[in-house]
């Protein structure tokens, strides 16, 4: 059981070391390793080593190039070459839809109106009229199947 007479203890933790960020790891083929260079201290120790290269300054930061605008223009024009292709197309084809149809409303009505010329010349006889049905077309006479001009 804790006495709560006696001060009670708090304990902060210190870190042990500071932070450290890694090491950059480059990986170097065998061939491309210098030589191993030995060097004697003022007091007689021998360190052999690979000799260290000084750093390359880092080149300045360039900002990426964007979109070169001709290119850009390139694609756009090919993009609206497209669409102006399929565009023709289609008016094209419409044109042709709009032909056909005009033609085949021609026909039907040179049908309609022969078959009304011909209803009006070889229909059934009017019984008011005995010589058959008349039809003036630009001067000229139908009766029944004969022609008269």
């Amino acid at each position: 059981m804790v006495n709560e007479n006696t001060p009670a203890e708090v304990h902060h933790p210190i870190p042990l070391h500071p932070p450290t960020t890694a090491m950059r790891l480059t990986t170097v083929h065998p061939h491309a390793l210098p030589e191993v260079q030995t060097l004697q201290l003022p007091d007689g120790r021998l360190i052999t080593g690979y000799a260290l290269t000084p750093a390359k300054a880092p080149e300045p930061y360039r900002e990426p190039r964007g979109i070169n605008p001709l290119g850009l223009n390139i694609a756009l024009g090919g993009i609206g070459l497209l669409a102006a292709a399929g565009g023709l197309l289609l008016l094209a084809t419409f044109i042709t839809v709009l032909t056909a149809l005009v033609q085949q409303l021609i026909i039907l009505a040179a049908v309609i109106f022969g078959g009304w010329i011909a209803v009006q010349a070889l229909g059934p006889r009017n019984h008011r009229a005995p010589h058959g049905t008349t039809v003036n077309i630009r001067r000229a006479v139908f009766k029944r199947s004969h022609f008269h001009q």
